[in-house]
């Protein structure tokens, strides 16, 4: 029997890999580990997660650690949860509002502001989870993850970062995949490549077990704007957002 220590987001959209590890691979004993994307990373660079799923933006930060499975977050068209939002047209914000718990979304929408919108705002951190509720002309908030369910409705002007990429590039994106410490055992990602793919081809049942059962959104979103697969279009698709990502200006923390 194996026994590792998993890290993952603890978002909807990593419901059905929650389910998969739990229950998808009855060899495969694993603690889990949940916290906003950031915090993936934070476990491994701690010691706290063997394996995880990892923000894309941080890979070149864990040389020590290599994509293992076919499966990842990523989207082909509009993700939904990663948006900047406002009620002023993108090209007339002068003050961005960052969520803070995800460092591939802020890299991505830098990317977005300097090469396709082409405008430069002022970075602030969003802390204040009140102040889209403001509606201030000229500030735009990116919002990330099951936030956005709760302040969609509130903006004249919503623009998905997955599609504006796909708009951009003609590829899909990719938000994290899973990645474990080289050398790790071949039977142990194969357990968890297995849980994995048994949580992605069970996700009503996913869904019935978690917080999400009984939100009519939630099926609608995993199946039709979350990704699960790890295919050549996505591969190709991070490799070019990590070379944006080294040719650009390294973002600092916003604020």
């Amino acid at each position: 029997m194996t026994h590792i220590r998993i890290a993952a987001v603890s978002y909807l959209n990593t419901i059905p890999f929650i389910y998969g590890i739990e229950h998808g691979s009855p060899d495969l004993r694993a603690d889990l580990v949940l916290s906003p994307p950031s915090g993936c990373a934070a476990a491994l660079r701690n010691g706290q997660a063997d394996m995880a799923l990892l923000p894309v933006a941080a890979l070149p930060d864990f040389p020590d650690f290599e994509p293992v499975t076919s499966y990842c977050i990523g989207a082909n068209g509009p993700v939904r949860t990663v948006v900047l939002v406002s009620n002023t047209p993108v090209q007339q914000l002068h003050t961005l509002h960052l969520d803070s718990h995800s460092l591939t979304s802020t890299r991505l929408i830098r990317i977005l502001c300097n090469e396709y919108w082409q405008i430069a705002p002022q970075w602030m951190s969003l802390e204040d989870y009140s102040l889209p509720q403001r509606n201030e002309a000229g500030q735009g908030y990116l919002l990330i993850g099951d936030k956005v369910f709760e302040h969609e409705t509130q903006f004249s002007d919503s623009y998905d970062l997955a599609a504006v990429w796909r708009e951009m590039t003609g590829l899909p994106f990719v938000f994290a995949v899973w990645v474990a410490r080289k050398g790790t055992d071949t039977g142990t990602i194969d357990l968890l490549e297995k849980a994995l793919a048994y949580g992605v081809g069970h996700v009503d049942e996913a869904v019935a077990g978690s917080v999400y059962a009984g939100r009519a959104y939630a099926h609608d979103y995993l199946t039709r704007n979350i990704d699960f697969r790890f295919d050549p279009p996505k591969s190709k698709a991070l490799k070019l957002f990590l070379q944006k990502s080294r040719e650009a200006e390294p973002p600092t923390d916003p604020g």
